[in-house]
């Protein structure tokens, strides 16, 4: 008999932190505790858009699946980076992107190849979508260094005028880089995608969704994400400032975490039922997706709702862990084989790559 791991028992109670966010905004408490409690609401909800996507990607290939996943995902990342923009907290922005690529690729794909790997001995996928995915992260690697070297050897006290170009410039040709990608995988070598064949299991628990549910389940999932989003925004920089804690290190971790829990918590579960294609199409699919698309996107609306326009500007450390993580991840995912060992090595050097950042409280102003 096979068993079905699902989250909802174990999470939705966690949705009477919703109420107790806002009960304690309105009281004027610690702002650390509205914090940790508008994160801990995030959960919920981000396990809400990963039930919902389920449901539609049950209908469609693990590529496919795998795509919505990290779409939907997604969402919770966008909408904080969102609120951040328009609260002036681009540090944060900048660091959330970076600790959401570093989530999904060390933390969460760690994490799944551990729990997978203590229930199967060796778990398959598709080596050559393993590494599609790895040569993308590779280019998103250098498209976000190359603005971070420019502005620190050219333009380091102001923004320049070139600068404000190469930045837009570089949104535009991302945004083309990942709607061609989109082409590739979905309509021209999707075989290049296809699952190896491994045994998983099915779900055997509940009924299927319709797709009107889904989507109205991924909508207002979306609405809770932005409004306890904004809340923690909100509570942010306070909180930083409680703890001894920069910008930096609370969008790193804090908040990429919490945005990425959607498709961590989504590719965990794949991977503890063998799905190790749909697992690795979410982790390192989402990474793509918040290089390629999130971070232009959010370049092009700062222009419209922040107090000034948002650089892909980071400093030496973020591209230094960035690229580190990008080479491990490869190394480590480019075989088409997972077992709990290889999650154990990518979860230590993203616990390495934390503390770090904890022990350089004034990395902002370092460039």
């Amino acid at each position: 008999m096979s068993r079905t791991i699902r989250m909802k028992p174990s999470l939705d109670w966690l949705f009477v932190f919703i109420p107790v966010t806002l009960a304690l905004e309105h009281a004027g408490v610690q702002e650390p505790l509205v914090f940790f409690s508008a994160a801990l609401a995030i959960v919920p909800i981000a396990s809400l858009i990963v039930r919902a996507t389920e449901q539609i990607a049950a209908r469609t290939g693990d590529a496919v699946g795998g795509l919505l996943n990290a779409t939907f995902g997604n969402a919770p990342e966008l909408i904080i980076s969102i609120v951040a923009l328009k609260a002036g907290l681009l540090d944060m922005v900048r660091a959330s992107l970076i600790g959401a690529i570093l989530a999904n690729i060390l933390l969460a794909l760690g994490v799944a190849f551990l729990l997978g790997g203590l229930r199967y001995r060796i778990q398959d996928y598709n080596p050559a979508a393993a590494r599609v995915y790895s040569s993308m992260m590779l280019i998103a690697v250098v498209s976000l260094a190359v603005p971070s070297a420019f502005s620190r050897y050219f333009a380091p006290e102001e923004t320049i005028r070139e600068e404000t170009l190469l930045n837009l410039g570089l949104a535009v040709v991302l945004l083309i880089a990942y709607a061609l990608y989109l082409v590739f995988m979905l309509k021209t070598h999707p075989g290049s995608f296809a699952a190896e064949g491994a045994r998983h299991e099915e779900e055997s628990e509940g009924a299927r969704w319709s797709v009107p549910r889904a989507a109205g389940s991924l909508v207002g999932a979306s609405l809770l994400a932005a409004w306890m989003s904004e809340i923690l925004v909100g509570a942010a920089e306070g909180t930083g400032q409680a703890l001894g804690m920069s910008q930096v290190f609370i969008g790193i971790v804090f908040v990429a975490i919490v945005g990425g829990a959607a498709e961590s918590g989504s590719a965990i579960v794949m991977a503890r039922k063998n799905r190790m294609d749909m697992t690795i199409g979410i982790a390192l699919g989402s990474s793509i997706q918040i290089a390629l698309f999130v971070a232009p996107v959010l370049v092009l609306t700062s222009y419209f709702i922040a107090p000034q326009p948002l650089e892909l500007s980071f400093g030496r450390a973020e591209v230094g862990a960035l690229m580190m993580a990008v080479l491990i991840g490869a190394v480590v995912s480019g075989d088409g084989h997972s077992n709990w060992y290889k999650g154990v090595q990518l979860v230590t050097v993203y616990l390495i790559i934390a503390l770090m950042f904890y022990l350089l409280p004034d990395l902002t102003g370092s460039g």
